[in-house]
């Protein structure tokens, strides 16, 4: 598969966007020193749903992704780039961020399959 190819999959993007919250509920997992039992408690899951999130092995609805990126206090920030332009600028960081944004809210997906506890 040439590099082209992967970047127009839909598994390349998925498991771009898995790995992107698997690293931001890693990271606020640690800062608090939390474990497993911790972190589900505080997203209001099961210990074995913090397994397979934490193991990468989930493919979450957009609503997922908004609500556990919330319960971590982040926010989901999502654009979108023509094939090329992303092609030629694929040698920046992966925390690049667009130079525009349209300033407008995402959808409010009132969907909840956790609940989490807002941070103090």
């Amino acid at each position: 598969m040439t590099r082209d190819e992967l970047i127009k999959s839909e598994g390349y993007w998925i498991a771009k966007l898995q790995t992107e919250l698997y690293r931001e509920i890693n990271a606020f997992k640690e800062k608090r020193h939390m474990n497993n039992t911790q972190l589900a408690e505080h997203l209001g899951c099961s210990k074995g749903y913090i397994t397979q999130l934490l193991s990468g092995n989930f493919d979450h609805k957009l609503s997922k992704l908004v609500e556990l990126s919330l319960a971590i206090g982040k926010v989901p920030v999502l654009y979108f780039q023509d094939i090329s332009k992303y092609l030629e600028n694929e040698g920046e960081t992966a925390t690049s961020k667009p130079n525009v944004h349209n300033g407008k809210s995402g959808p409010y997906f009132p969907h909840r399959t956790c609940s989490y506890k807002k941070e103090d």
